[in-house]
């Protein structure tokens, strides 16, 4: 057989579509069906490390869940109680987010201060003790006769308090931004919220000045609030320490029933080189919610 210049030129970009077809990382879909769901798939390339809000799957038990988790290829829980910490770190699970005062009694008014300084130094000390990373903070609902302004002074205030110790043991705080506009549910929105402007929430951290309170950029809140999340990922990068996913509207999967690109939105987080976890925070509505959570987890794993 005669060869010529064509032929080995030709041959060299067969093999190297070849050759990429084998090593690349296999690309996930958005908008996927439930039909399509894969009730084997286990996480292949690992780019982003997934995690679950363990509220969301109940009444599933969690040390169910947590075996879930592991034979998916999660690397991680939140949203649980401390007396499974032991049981997930012998499963080799890390605790992405550790738990401290309610959305609901926040910083936002001075009559909480107490109550929340409280949570959050226990949480702190819980954390660093158990060699996790991060704990979760939010504003609290708008109180009666305090104004935005004034608003703001205390939340900054009350976490001035704790910062310190957070700073000494190497903890991060994290800002949840949470929606107040969708009230067809109590987990679905929260109206009344007063950090409900994801903008207005990393004015709040960069006024803070520390490098241990950052933004918990939820997806799904930003998404009903604000919109351009991809924009809004990159703009805030450096303020950003944890994210959480659902579906929306509904808060439900990551299907074809919503319009967030996941995979998009994915691919920006890990272009930003951010190392930290991606929790799973959607309510599952399909019956088999194990398939729920693989659908999620291969969404995710661009």
């Amino acid at each position: 057989m005669k060869t010529n210049r064509r032929t080995i030129l030709k041959s060299a970009a067969t093999t190297a579509v070849a050759s990429t077809l084998v090593t690349a990382p296999k690309p996930a879909h958005a908008q996927t069906r439930m039909q399509q769901a894969n009730p084997k798939f286990r996480i292949k390339n690992g780019r982003i490390k997934q995690s679950i809000m363990g509220w969301t799957f109940n009444p599933m038990p969690t040390p169910e869940l947590a075996v879930l988790c592991k034979e998916i290829g999660l690397v991680a829980m939140e949203g649980i109680s401390p007396k499974h910490y032991p049981m997930i770190k012998d499963l080799g699970l890390d605790i992405s987010l550790v738990g401290s005062h309610g959305f609901k009694k926040g910083p936002v008014d001075p009559a909480n201060h107490d109550e929340c300084v409280e949570k959050l130094t226990e949480a702190i000390e819980l954390c660093a003790e158990a060699g996790y990373k991060r704990v979760i903070t939010f504003t609290g609902m708008k109180a009666e006769g305090i104004d935005d302004e004034e608003a703001e002074e205390n939340c900054i205030t009350c976490w001035k308090k704790v910062l310190p110790l957070a700073e000494k043991r190497g903890i991060m705080l994290c800002l949840e931004h949470l929606n107040s506009r969708d009230d067809s549910h109590p987990m679905k929105g929260h109206p009344g919220y007063f950090g409900d402007d994801v903008d207005h929430c990393v004015k709040m951290i960069k006024k803070v000045g520390s490098s241990s309170l950052k933004l918990l950029f939820d997806v799904y809140h930003v998404q009903v609030m604000n919109g351009d999340v991809i924009r809004r990922i990159n703009q805030y990068k450096d303020v950003i320490g944890h994210y959480h996913t659902a579906g929306n509207p509904g808060r439900a999967e990551l299907d074809d029933k919503q319009e967030i690109n996941y995979p998009g939105v994915m691919n920006a987080i890990v272009n930003t080189g951010y190392d930290g976890y991606v929790a799973q925070e959607f309510i599952p509505t399909w019956e088999d919610k194990a398939l729920a959570l693989r659908h999620a987890a291969e969404i995710c794993d661009v």
